[in-house]
């Protein structure tokens, strides 16, 4: 923040003088201040001006206004870069800049200006410089005050040891206050009239920001030791004409009550002096500040215009002694430039204690550097002892007499000028217990009024004066509308009562006519009136007539209403003597009043402002009429002007009390109309409004505006005029003004009605109706205070201010600030719902105040202030448990709402601090204070309000009271009390403070403000357990589970909270890890003894619905459980809830897969039983189930992708182990099933018949197929009836589908296609073909193999069997699908088979060509290779193909013999309708060659029943042996269908070791195999399962 002081100087404008009424407008960032208007071509303002600054990219925006009747218009404007403005601590000679007409906007803000004008203005405008105290200067100054101290009564000078030793020039940051303002602006508090939140480090003459009108005193005047800032508040409700340098002592200024001209406030010390002024005059305020008057008054000291001198003797000089040196001193001071500090300190009469220093913050001081604190020390000791001399005043002079320090009262804008001087550093720290006690109720209590016996004196017969005769019974008319019959005049106006009836009013006690409007205007002296009229003799009888008549009244009133007279009597505690003997004398002034009162009147008639326009022209000509009596003047005529200056004065002399001053403002006219209406109203001029003033209510000098008021309704009246009116009354001597005698009665009244019978109490007055709030008192005392104010003329809005003011010292007594929130609300209506009529704003209204406007600003001020102290503390001051004290602070925020309500509308501040964001801050406060104290007791304050147990043994040491690391004992017990005062706060205070609902709910931010705090605290605290975690883990969720629940209760829905993730999770996020490992283990431990319990109990089901164990259950409850917790956590914070998931994620994967390990290894050994491994295949399922469930109250969908893919593959896993355990499980069954197969392939073979079955033997197949099925049957309907009760569904679906596949396979391998030899495999009917030349064999196997060939008949029947299997397998839909029985590899397989066995060799060849098309590929290592060319024909008639091999040679054999190598090469044509034709050919042999070279070409003739994609060549080379078979050494194959496309192809084919063959090729070999007969078929088998011989020497 930079502190910008600008100084609005002068202007030249170009044009007429009388043109010009103009006024300077500065804004800045969101600020906006203006100057006064003056008149003419060169006005001269010299107004400073302060802002605070904290963007210094704007500008300041300088406009000069010209004011007109309706609206202003604007001179011009000049734009000045904050950045180009310099810093100093001086003020400068400033510079001249030419105001321009238009502005330069950029982004909706201006930023420059364009189109000059001939108009100049002289601004002065800098930087403060920044500043603070240094250490050595705290030090410094600490000990020269203790040096003060030490001296006493010793002339010390200050002067020599400054000389010694220079101080650096520091700049202060005190505020240079009375202390009545216990606390600066710096507590974001608004202070009179300014709206900055922390005062300028200098007191310039500004106000600013705020008031409408500034003023400054011209410099000249400072010469005389009067300060600008004497007069700048004074003035600043006048628009006068500066130009002439006028400087006048004003009603409104307090300051110039004092004795010694303007007091320490105002005299012109050097910089010295004001260290020694701050603590010599700045608690003075608490004594003097009741005292002092705003009203209209003036002291007696005389003054020159020009402003040159000002004269200090006054009618009743200084006292004696102190008050000498005093003024001595002054006068010295204003005449040496070299000034001394003048240490009068040994009488400390006039000095108070109080603190001088500012309060910070909002409940507690900030911290401050060592410097300061050693400061306060001293200026504290200083204080202490200055303090026991505080009530020693002399008491025998009237308050308003007193002169010394600070004799009147001065604010802020009374300070001494530091602009041009060293500042001197003060401290600017406050306690907050100094500040209460510098508060408003020490301020309030000291009241003055109190201990001044000679005003008591004074105002005891003034009252008993005004309530013996009561003016509100004894002086108003009693009017009646009244018809007259002849033609009469009014009395007042002298017009005629016009009409034919009912013309005007008539007085039923002195008979007096009038108008209907002049009614009012009429003197109230009815009882003098019908005296006179009774009195039908001289003179003298008609007042001797009269003086009886009172003297009746008066002895009525003594009769009816003793109480009144007792209570006055002992409310200024006079004895019963002298009040008989004052009472006669009263009435003997009463008596001697009327007939020898008199009295000489000033009136000056001084300006008026806001006037009506009556004229066509838009304006007025005003003049004035003041009538006293039938004395009637009139000033001179001001022609065209609404704020007209008259400056006339007026002698009138007054010989009657009751009459009144009539002032009137006339427009005058001069034209026909206006002479016609002469003759006829004698009022030929229009009406512009008027102002009646009692002449008993005047005493002493005043300077008032007034209001002006209408006549009738249809008046047209606004504005306000300014009268200077002085009073000298025959035989009275010179008191207070009938204001401050006003003050003194109330003030006595109050005290004695509060303190001396109420014990402190106040009593508050049972009143009703629209006016309540007028009755302060109960009906004697209100009767006391309304007749003399009604007598001697005391406006109700004072009586109120006042009564405002006695209630403020009491404003915590119950009851109180409810009738003080109604009695402010009144004030501000009064001054703030102006009327539409008149022009003047309710800040002027307010400045025109008899209250005095500085006193009520500071007033309130410090009952904000105090407000806020108490508010604060709330809980202490307005507990929950009384319900008077809520209904108390409910009215103490109404009371300070309408504070903020008077700073807004009535100060017309820019924006004084919200109400309900002040109320708000206090609550915090407390409830800062409030956790404090909570977590610092918790202990103690748990034992007592919430230990059920008294005998519990409570004394725990200290230490182990607060937290621990050892133990978490103490965050419940925090949490009870802190949800205890959230309670409070919604059920109590939320109810009561509901004045601003929308911003302020006490329950919610008791919660957010708790919530915060106690979120700091066990942050920490976590992050210490986390490094040392010195309790269980268990301890650690419990406490998460109680912070989630306050959380949850109280904090989530807060608008501050709400839609964000918190951060309690993340406190606890390692302490719930830490559980969820410890929770794994003992999951396994649980797992592991479930399990052992399940065994022992021999798996037995859980109940007969349920068809898995107990074991399955146990895990998953277990588990369960565990989840419940992590999930009554209720994290909301996705990241840590994931993390949580994933953790036991792994959880669940190790504790089910550790189950489905241990069933897996002992699974082999149950399958045995009946039931069980059905049960066990049942748990598998479950687990597979539950985790389903598991997954989705997981969250599904939404689980963290982590944690989902895991139970994913943890689901993959376990449907996995189901599988394996039912192979198992089906495999177990293998050999009964053996067995029932070959029982049904020996039952098969029975079956004797063709395959064409006649449709009538067709039942005898399916006969057949029944009795081949039964061995089978009788086996699977055990099972599967078994399998269907104990199988949970998926299980039994599994467990059919092995069945059906081992069935399946079974049948295949034992009846379609059985084994050649016991043994099985593959390898084995290659063996078996290679032996079909050995004769030996060939016989044996014939045999064998003419009971395995399957008959067509066995076919058929065979295939009916399959479709009852496959039947019995679906189950009616129970069992398998039959989508997936006709699609199963097993069945598609054996019925291929079975179809094979029906076709000839031929067809079956061509099938194995045409399937098997990769025989001979993929060779990944070649045993050689041969090269051989290829022709095929076709004959174009007969269709026959020819097949020309050329064998051209071989290459690269692969091949290691000890004897004689010698390689050949066999080539063989394969494929159907070959066994008429030549098949083979060979080459001849090359004898130890392992490239040998043939060049060898063969034919071979085809059929042209089949294409060449029916054929293929085998290319076989061999190596020859003599006497034995030769050995094979590579085998190729070459597809005709490749070249049939070409015709030829030459290539080099590697060999292979064997032919490649996938199932059909198997299926078809090992069918023909069978066929032992057909020389086709068993050649073509030997050369499909021929392979590479074994080398010698591998």
């Amino acid at each position: 923040m930079s502190l910008l002081c600008v100084r609005v100087k002068k202007a030249k404008l170009q044009g007429p003088p009388d043109k010009f009424n103009t006024y300077v407008t500065l804004k800045v960032q969101n600020v906006k201040s203006t100057t006064v208007a003056v008149r003419g071509d060169q006005p001269c303002w010299e107004q400073d001006f302060m802002f605070e600054i904290s963007r210094l990219d704007l500008g300041l925006i300088v406009e000069v206004w010209n004011k007109g009747l309706i609206w202003d218009t604007l001179v011009g404007t000049v734009w000045i870069a904050l950045k180009a403005i310099h810093q100093s601590d001086e003020e400068g000679p400033g510079e001249w800049s030419t105001l321009e007409a238009e502005v330069v906007m950029k982004h909706d803000e201006i930023c420059g200006t364009k189109n000059p004008t001939p108009h100049k203005i002289l601004l002065d405008t800098r930087f403060e410089l920044p500043f603070d105290i240094p250490e050595e200067e705290a030090r410094y100054w600490t000990r020269k005050l203790e040096q003060i101290n030490s001296l006493g009564d010793d002339e010390y000078s200050f002067q020599e040891e400054v000389q010694k030793k220079p101080l650096p020039s520091a700049a202060s940051q005190c505020s240079f206050e009375d202390a009545d303002s216990a606390v600066d602006d710096r507590d974001s508090d608004y202070r009179s009239e300014t709206s900055n939140s922390i005062p300028p480090p200098y007191h310039t003459t500004a106000q600013p920001n705020a008031s409408v009108h500034q003023f400054a005193v011209p410099s000249r005047l400072q010469q005389q030791g009067v300060l600008r800032e004497s007069c700048a508040d004074s003035l600043q409700n006048y628009d006068l004409d500066y130009r002439e340098h006028v400087a006048i002592s004003p009603a409104g200024s307090s300051r110039y009550g004092s004795s010694c001209n303007v007091s320490q406030g105002s005299s012109h010390l050097g910089e010295l002096d004001h260290s020694h002024e701050s603590a010599h005059g700045s608690e003075q305020e608490d004594d003097h500040q009741e005292r002092e008057s705003n009203h209209s008054y003036h002291s007696s000291g005389s003054y020159q215009k020009d402003g040159q001198a000002w004269l200090r003797e006054q009618e009743e000089p200084c006292g004696k002694g102190e008050e000498d040196k005093v003024c001595e001193t002054e006068e010295r001071h204003a005449d040496h430039s070299a000034v001394k500090l003048p240490l009068e300190l040994e009488k400390p009469k006039d000095v108070d204690a109080g603190a001088q220093v500012s309060y910070h913050g909002d409940n507690e001081p900030p911290p401050f550097p060592p410097a300061r604190a050693h400061w306060i020390r001293a200026i504290s000791k200083v204080r202490l002892q200055l303090q026991e001399g505080q009530d020693e005043a002399d008491p025998s002079k009237p308050p308003w007499l007193k002169g010394g320090p600070a004799g009147g009262l001065y604010g802020i804008d009374s300070m001494p000028d530091l602009r041009k001087k060293k500042p001197i550093p003060l401290v600017s720290d406050l306690s907050l217990v100094q500040s209460r006690k510098a508060g408003i109720t020490s301020a309030m209590a000291t009241r003055t009024s109190l201990k001044d016996e000679e005003l008591k004196s004074h105002v005891y017969k003034k009252t008993l004066q005004a309530l013996i005769y009561p003016i509100s019974c004894t002086t108003p008319h009693n009017f009646e509308v009244w018809t007259a019959t002849t033609p009469t005049y009014c009395y007042e106006c002298e017009g005629l009562l016009w009409g034919i009836a009912r013309q005007g009013m008539r007085c039923g006690e002195c008979g007096v006519k009038c108008h209907e409007k002049c009614q009012d205007l009429l003197n109230a002296d009815c009882l003098q009136r019908a005296a006179e009229k009774s009195s039908k003799h001289g003179a003298e009888d008609r007042t001797q007539n009269f003086i009886m008549a009172m003297k009746d009244r008066m002895k009525i009133r003594e009769r009816n209403k003793p109480e009144i007279f007792d209570l006055i009597r002992d409310v200024f505690c006079e004895s019963k003597l002298t009040h008989a003997q004052q009472m006669k004398t009263v009435k003997q002034s009463v008596l001697d009043g009327t007939s020898k009162w008199s009295a000489k009147i000033t009136i000056t008639v001084v300006c008026a402002q806001g006037l009506q326009a009556k004229d066509k022209t838009g304006s007025s000509d005003p003049y004035v009429t003041v009538q006293v009596g039938k004395t009637k003047k009139r000033t001179k005529t001001i022609f065209g002007n609404l704020n007209p200056v008259w400056e006339e004065k007026f002698y009138f002399e007054c010989h009657n009390s009751s009459d009144r001053i009539k002032v009137r403002v006339w427009d005058e006219d001069d034209d026909i109309k206006s002479r016609v209406k002469q003759r006829l109203k004698r009022e030929s001029d229009d009406f512009l409004g008027q102002t009646i003033i009692e002449v008993r209510t005047l005493s002493g000098e005043m300077d008032v505006w007034y209001n002006l008021e209408k006549r009738t309704d249809k008046s047209a009246v606004s504005g306000a005029i300014r009268l200077q009116i002085s009073v000298e009354i025959k035989g009275e001597e010179k008191v207070a003004p009938y204001h401050i005698q006003y003050t003194c009665l109330h003030e006595n009244l109050f005290h004695h009605l509060t303190d001396v019978q109420g014990n402190g109490v106040v009593k508050i007055p049972d009143a009703k109706g629209d006016d309540a709030w007028k009755v302060y008192f109960d009906e004697t005392a209100q009767e006391i205070v309304d007749e003399f104010a009604m007598r001697y003329g005391i406006e109700s809005i004072y009586q109120a201010m006042t009564h405002f003011a006695c209630l403020s010292s009491k404003y915590m007594c119950p009851g109180v600030p409810a009738v003080m929130s109604t009695l402010l609300a009144n004030i501000n209506a009064y001054y703030a719902h102006t009327t539409a009529s008149t022009n003047v704003s309710a800040s002027d209204r307010f400045a025109a105040s008899n209250f005095g406007k500085e006193r009520f600003v500071k007033l309130l001020d410090q009952l904000h202030n105090s407000l806020r102290i108490d508010l604060s503390m709330y809980r202490n001051n307005f507990p929950a448990s009384s319900r008077e004290r809520l209904q108390d602070l409910k009215s103490t925020v109404d009371l300070l709402t309408s504070i903020t309500f008077f700073r807004m509308k009535v100060q017309e501040l820019q924006s004084p601090p919200r109400a309900s964001q002040v109320v708000k801050d206090c609550v915090k406060a407390c409830l800062n204070s409030t956790y404090e104290y909570i977590f610092n007791n918790c202990h103690e304050l748990y034992s007592r309000e919430y230990q059920t147990d008294p005998n519990k043994n409570q004394d725990l040491p200290p230490e182990e009271q607060g937290p621990s690391i050892r133990n978490l004992d103490f965050w419940p017990k925090l949490i009870t009390l802190i949800v205890s005062i959230i309670e409070e706060d919604k059920n109590s205070y939320t109810p009561v403070l509901n004045q601003f609902p929308q911003e302020l709910a006490v329950g919610k931010i008791s919660a957010e403000v708790m919530w915060s705090l106690f979120a700091q605290d066990m942050k920490y605290a976590m992050e210490e357990h986390e490094k040392h975690r010195l309790c269980k883990s268990a301890d650690y969720m419990n406490l998460h589970f109680k912070v989630k629940w306050l959380y949850n209760e109280y904090v989530r829905d807060l608008p501050a909270f709400k839609g964000k993730v918190p951060e309690y999770p993340a406190w606890f996020e390692q302490f719930v890890m830490q559980w969820l490992d410890e929770n794994e283990d003992v999951s396994l431990e649980f797992l592991h003894g479930a399990l052992e319990r399940d065994k022992k109990d021999g798996f037995q089901q859980t109940s007969e619905h349920a068809l898995f164990s107990c074991s399955v259950v146990d895990v998953f409850t277990q588990l369960n459980q565990s989840f419940e917790i992590i999930k009554k956590l209720e994290c909301p914070d996705p990241v840590i809830v994931a993390h949580y998931n994933r953790r036991f994620a792994k959880t669940i994967g190790k504790v089910l897969m550790q189950y489905a390990d241990i069933l897996s290894k002992s699974f082999q050994s149950y399958c045995s039983k009946e039931k069980l491994p059905c049960i066990l295949m049942n748990n598998i399922q479950q687990l597979r189930v539950q985790l389903e469930k598991m997954f989705e109250a997981m969250g599904g969908k939404e689980l963290d992708a982590e944690a989902s893919d895991h139970l994913k593959e943890l689901q993959v896993k376990l449907n996995n182990v189901l599988d394996e355990l039912s192979a198992v499980f089906g495999n177990s069954f293998q050999t009964r099933i053996d067995e029932c197969v070959k029982q049904m392939s020996d039952i098969l073979c029975q079956v004797k018949g063709t395959g064409n079955v006649a449709a009538n033997a067709r039942n005898t197949v399916a006969q057949d197929a029944d009795n081949v099925l039964r061995p089978l049957m009788d086996f699977l309907d055990g099972n599967l009836t078994l399998f269907a009760t104990v199988c949970e569904k998926t299980v039994l679906k599994r467990v059919l589908k092995e069945l059906w596949r081992v069935v399946m396979n079974t049948m295949e391998k034992l009846i379609v296609l059985p084994p050649l030899t016991d043994h099985t495999g593959t390898q084995l009917i290659f063996s078996a073909a290679k032996e079909l030349g050995h004769l030996s064999k060939l016989k044996d196997h014939m045999v064998r193999e003419e009971t395995r060939s399957l008959t067509p008949k066995q076919c058929a029947v065979l295939d009916l069997a399959l479709d009852t299997i496959k039947q019995y397998f679906h189950a009616g839909g129970n069992g398998l699908k039959k989508t997936f029985l006709e699609k199963s590899p097993d069945l598609q397989s054996l019925r291929y088979a079975l179809s094979l066995y029906t076709q000839t060799t031929d067809t079956l060849i061509k099938t194995f060509v045409q399937t098997q098309t990769a025989q001979g590929s993929g060779v990944d290592d070649p045993v050689g290779e041969v090269s051989i060319q290829i022709d095929l024909y076709t004959h174009p008639g007969t269709g026959e193909h020819k097949v020309t091999v050329k064998v051209v040679a071989a290459n690269d054999l692969k091949w290691q013999t000890s004897g004689m190598f010698r390689p050949f090469v066999e080539i063989t044509m394969i494929g159907p309708h070959q066994s008429d034709k030549k098949r083979k050919f060979t080459t001849k042999s090359k004898s130890n060659n392992w490239a040998p070279k043939y060049n060898e070409t063969f034919h071979f003739i085809l059929g042209n029943e089949d294409g060449p994609d029916a054929y293929e060549l085998q290319v076989c080379v061999k190596d020859y042996c003599f006497a034995r078979e030769d050995r094979v050494l590579g085998i190729a194959v070459m597809q005709l269908r490749d070249i049939a496309d070409k015709g030829s192809c030459a290539c080099w084919c590697p060999l292979g070791r064997r032919i490649h063959m996938d199932e059909t090729g198997l299926t078809v070999l090992r069918i023909l195999s069978q066929r032992t007969n057909d020389e086709v078929a068993r050649e073509f088998v030997k050369l499909k399962s021929e392979s590479r011989s074994t080398e010698e020497g591998t």
